[in-house]
């Protein structure tokens, strides 16, 4: 979760103190530093590209990126918005939920793409505890891993406007890093199938950002 705060408030700075916003557009775990204690920096910013500003709503662009994290919708139209950049962030936080790589070619086929084997568990949160990676044997605080996947999966949504702004990751990821940590063993405790209370909902403030056209894109748990 450090290291995910971390990125987060990166990629906060990029899109919402920048003036304009910065499109990093290469986000991925490869370019993300980490010192002796595990403090992230992001690097490598030559595919960044100014964000749209005034009425316009994307940046026209040759698609470059790397594959694994390349959103959709920028892959097929070459549209990017600071919304690609939500998408790739949500590649990396899957990265550090499952210990897997965004692409290896070690896997079988249907577990080459990261995101395309894990979507069926992201879209249904009875099975978010599959996503879980198999190093930590089970023992992992099982609240905080389900608030973590579905932040997860709220980056990865197919549609950009469907995706959470990066302030709202950033106050969602803050709450999780701050929670003490309570092994659990997944194995004795059912999943919840029902999600568990959100903690963003508790305090006056943090009511649900919108975009222009009234489209929830905030994370509510």
């Amino acid at each position: 979760m450090k290291i995910a705060v971390g990125a987060a408030r990166g990629l906060e700075h990029l899109h919402c103190t920048a003036n304009p916003p910065v499109i990093y557009r290469d986000l991925k775990s490869a370019n993300i530093l980490l010192d002796n204690d595990f403090n992230p920096k992001l690097s490598d910013f030559g595919l960044a590209k100014l964000g749209p500003v005034g009425d316009k709503t994307h940046v026209s662009t040759r698609v470059m990126g790397t594959y694994g994290y390349c959103p959709p919708e920028y892959a097929m139209s070459g549209k990017l918005t600071l919304k690609s950049d939500i998408y790739c962030f949500g590649v990396v936080l899957l990265e550090l939920l499952t210990g897997r790589k965004a692409l290896d070619f070690s896997r079988v086929r249907e577990e080459q793409m990261l995101v395309t084997w894990a979507r069926p568990y992201l879209t249904d949160r009875k099975k978010y505890i599959h996503l879980a990676d198999p190093l930590l044997k089970g023992q992992f605080p099982l609240r905080s891993f389900h608030h973590a996947a579905y932040i997860t999966s709220m980056c990865l949504q197919q549609q950009p406007n469907f995706r959470p702004m990066v302030r709202d990751i950033v106050v969602a990821l803050e709450y999780l890093a701050s929670q003490p940590y309570k092994a659990e063993t997944s194995d004795t405790e059912v999943p919840r199938t029902t999600p568990p209370a959100s903690p963003f909902r508790k305090k006056k403030g943090n009511s649900l950002s919108r975009e222009p056209n009234g489209t929830k894109s905030s994370i509510s748990i």
